[in-house]
């Protein structure tokens, strides 16, 4: 595992695509039972070298109900990204995470991590990725119907972006029915 993570950490397969340059943010222990794929790094985590390092990784762990000690315990949780580097700005916020990231390293890290027990997928990128053909139309829609990708282990949620606050305010199930079962499952493995 340590090999697999200095070389993720070295990779520069799509740096000339990269405006702040090639820095990828992973954590993974063959120990851990939950693994988390996010996006991809926004500035302050591109600065700080540190997974979820802002306003969108607190949210997440409110929603996780865990504390920083917990949420940065590798031996318990990893933290993947669909893209491991900032993409760079779009017109409404950050681009996509870069295309080449996934292919090329989570199966390598995926399977050095046999204990996961869920797979928390967060946004869209990585629920399409992942579900592929059984993801609903909408992120809403698969997010609504989380319960029939947990018996493969996943759980989709939408990113905990403070931009999302509309989604959250319009999707009031989201708080009733998709959080208690996430922290619930996440208490157990913990």
């Amino acid at each position: 595992m340590d090999d697999l993570l200095y070389n993720i950490r070295q990779c520069s397969i799509c740096s000339e695509h990269l405006p702040l340059g090639p820095r990828p943010i992973v954590t993974a222990h063959p120990e851990a039972k939950i693994v988390i794929i996010g996006q991809a790094p926004g500035t302050s985590v591109h600065k700080t070298g540190v997974p979820w390092d802002d306003p969108s990784g607190r949210q997440l762990r409110k929603w996780l109900g865990v504390t920083d000690e917990q949420f940065y315990d590798e031996t318990k949780i990893a933290l993947i990204p669909m893209g491991f580097c900032y993409p760079g700005k779009g017109k409404t916020g950050d681009l996509p995470p870069r295309p080449e990231c996934a292919p090329e390293w989570h199966e390598p890290l995926l399977n050095k991590l046999p204990n996961i027990e869920l797979t928390i997928l967060i946004g869209m990128y990585s629920q399409k990725y992942y579900l592929k053909k059984e993801a609903k139309k909408t992120l809403t829609e698969t997010v609504a119907n989380y319960k029939d990708y947990l018996p493969k282990k996943y759980l989709p949620l939408p990113h905990p972006s403070p931009r999302n606050r509309f989604w959250l305010t319009k999707n009031p199930w989201f708080d009733v029915e998709v959080l208690p079962e996430l922290q619930e499952r996440v208490r157990r493995l913990l």
